[in-house]
């Protein structure tokens, strides 16, 4: 029986935290901290349930199914389990997660440096995507490349922004605005759970199971074993990471005040406590932080749809890093706005599935309990999705005074009822 080295373990928790730790996260907490003022940990008590508890409870989940989301999913019948994966994987992969990581990097690192012209992102988003396509097409190498030498770099960079944020003094700060004010921590769960961190957990679980196989561990305990413990400390680094991300934020109103996003807190951040030199150093941890998520989502995707459909591994890494590469040149405004309606709508299922998932045994019948609980929080997710899209007119007038429906937790009540009728359903019917 083969058994992982201490420090193939270490690398292979460093990777689950690398492959996380993307631009948005790193952008997202310190907008939510200057907004929450006074209410900051509160807000940050509710972000950390949704943006690390879930992501590690999925990875736990999928490390038990041989990292499959099909599996995960299966008691939702066969049709419904392949159509819940392949939009989770076209979500986090081509459409949305892996073109942002371009076009947040550049945005972000070097459009200061060579304009926000289309040919310079697209010239930018060719040679990113060149190395994100040389990395991938080896996923067997995936453990050496990203465990011992991307991850390393991406976790100095942000030990050194993390360790300033603690350090250097905070300003003032100021009362909480916005739902800051009355639901901090409902608020902070729902930011949380829109960083996609769960959906990319969903993706990662196949990549993070094929890293401990590819060292020749085969016993599904072991893998599970390892699993937990990559994800457990993955789990501890994003929340250091957030933590010291939301001291930054919290004190940001003197050198940023009133700022409109996460990056132009950092920015500012960043030219405050380093002076000149910080905007190359920034640029470099955005840069390789948005490279390891490209590399984690293409990996995975190319690898679910090469199994999906029997085309070669690698031919999907060119048609999906293609794919990305398109999409990218877009433009961050236009695929935010298309995103996030999208991800309002298919994570509620998600999260019912990866929840359930863990009590298989309990249930007589496991598909009579997870398919309607899943069918009714994707119907109320839908309609979470059409009222951040602005499209409340098409909706019934009940569908938006939904409890919960403030906090676009509308699906959470009626999933819980549904969960509640199914298991006396499953329990009468034995």
């Amino acid at each position: 029986m083969t058994n992982l080295r201490t420090r193939d373990i270490i690398a292979l928790g460093f990777m689950t935290f690398a492959l996380f730790i993307g631009a948005g996260n790193i952008i997202f907490p310190p907008i939510v901290a200057q907004q929450a003022g006074e209410h900051v940990w509160l807000a940050a008590l509710g972000f950390l349930i949704t943006a690390v508890g879930l992501p590690v409870i999925t990875i736990i989940a999928l490390s038990r199914v041989e990292g499959s989301i099909q599996i995960l999913s299966s008691p939702l019948g066969k049709v419904a389990s392949i159509i819940l994966t392949v939009v989770c994987y076209l979500a986090v992969g081509p459409l949305f997660a892996t073109p942002r990581t371009a076009t947040v990097s550049y945005e972000i690192g070097f459009s200061s440096y060579f304009g926000d012209s289309s040919s310079s992102l697209l010239s930018y988003s060719i040679v990113y995507f060149a190395i994100v396509t040389l990395v991938s097409l080896y996923p067997n190498k995936i453990l050496d490349t990203v465990g011992y030498f991307l991850s390393p770099l991406k976790i100095i960079a942000l030990i050194i922004l993390g360790v300033s944020a603690v350090f250097i003094p905070a300003g003032i700060v100021p009362p909480a605005i916005n739902n800051y004010v009355t639901s901090p921590v409902s608020e902070g769960i729902v930011n949380g759970y829109l960083t996609m961190d769960t959906l990319g957990a969903l993706v990662f679980g196949i990549v993070i199971v094929r890293a401990i196989t590819s060292r020749g561990v085969t016993d599904k305990k072991l893998i599970t074993k390892y699993a937990v413990i990559a994800s457990i400390i993955s789990g501890i680094g994003l929340t250091l990471v957030y933590l010291s991300l939301f001291k930054l934020g919290m004190g940001s109103h003197e050198y940023a005040p009133n700022a409109a996003n996460g990056a132009i807190i950092l920015h500012a951040y960043v030219q405050h406590a380093f002076g000149d030199m910080g905007a190359y150093f920034l640029s470099a941890m955005i840069f390789i932080a948005c490279m390891v998520t490209a590399i984690g989502l293409t990996c995975a995707c190319a690898e679910y749809f090469s199994t999906l459909t029997k085309i070669p591994y690698k031919v999907f890494v060119f048609i999906l890093v293609g794919f990305s590469l398109v999409i990218s040149n877009l433009g961050l405004t236009k695929l935010i706005a298309v995103s996030v309606p999208v991800l309002s709508a298919i994570y509620p299922p998600a999260i019912v599935v990866i929840l359930l998932g863990f009590f298989w045994k309990c249930f007589n019948n496991p598909s009579r309990v997870i398919a309607p609980v899943t069918a009714i929080s994707l119907v109320f997710g839908i309609i979470d999705g059409l009222k951040v899209a602005g499209l409340e007119q098409f909706l019934p007038n009940f569908a938006t005074h939904l409890p919960l429906s403030a906090q676009n937790l509308a699906w959470l009540i009626p999933s819980c009822i549904v969960l509640i009728i199914c298991i006396v359903i499953d329990k009468v019917k034995q």
